[in-house]
Formats: structure tokens, sequence, C-alpha cells
């Protein structure tokens, strides 16, 4: 997150930092972010919430129960999520924010 912040303070991009976390946001936003990013994009494999999660849960995830486990659990998601127009970026990565957004 904080490398995403800063990258685009430097480069005098202005945006609006959501806590997606705390703000409830992810049930309204989830289905466009699963269209333009993809599901298997969003699920944060590395995280804890992932580990800690029934092996019944994690087994034969599909679209349906991988939205339903991410509106449950916020913290499944990868951040950051930076909305441009129709495009989502998941995770920071300078050089393609540097396409998107440049």
């Amino acid at each position: 997150m904080k490398k995403a912040l800063v990258w685009l303070d430097n480069a005098g991009i202005a945006h609006e930092f959501v806590d997606y976390k705390k703000a409830g946001v992810v049930a309204d936003r989830l289905p466009h972010w699963c269209r333009q990013a993809g599901w298997e994009t969003l699920i944060n494999r590395r995280g804890l919430t992932w580990r800690r999660l029934d092996e019944m849960e994690r087994e034969g995830l599909d679209e349906t129960r991988a939205r339903e486990l991410m509106t449950r659990h916020p913290t499944l998601i990868k951040r950051p999520v930076l909305e441009c127009g129709e495009t989502v970026l998941v995770g920071f990565d300078a050089e393609r924010y540097r396409e998107v957004l440049s």
C-alpha cells in the first residue's frame, strides 16, 4: 500500500484512499473488480486470512465461492486495488502503473 501511495504522490496523480476493509465497499465494488481483474488475481493466497481458512473453504474454489469469501473476509483481497475508470489494478507494480496512468 505504502509504495503505491508514494508512487501516486510522486507522479502527481490525484487519488482518494478508501480502506475497503473498513468502509464496507467490498460488496458493491467486488463484482466490478472481478470482471476487470479476475477473481483469481484478487485473492491473496499468501496472507494470514487465507491460511486460517478451513481446508474445505480453500479447495475447489470457483468465482461464486471466492466472491462470498472475499465479501465475508475483505482481508482476502490483495492490496492495493486501484480503480482508474474501468481499469482495475491489483497489487503494486510500478511499470504497470506507469503504463496505465501515464
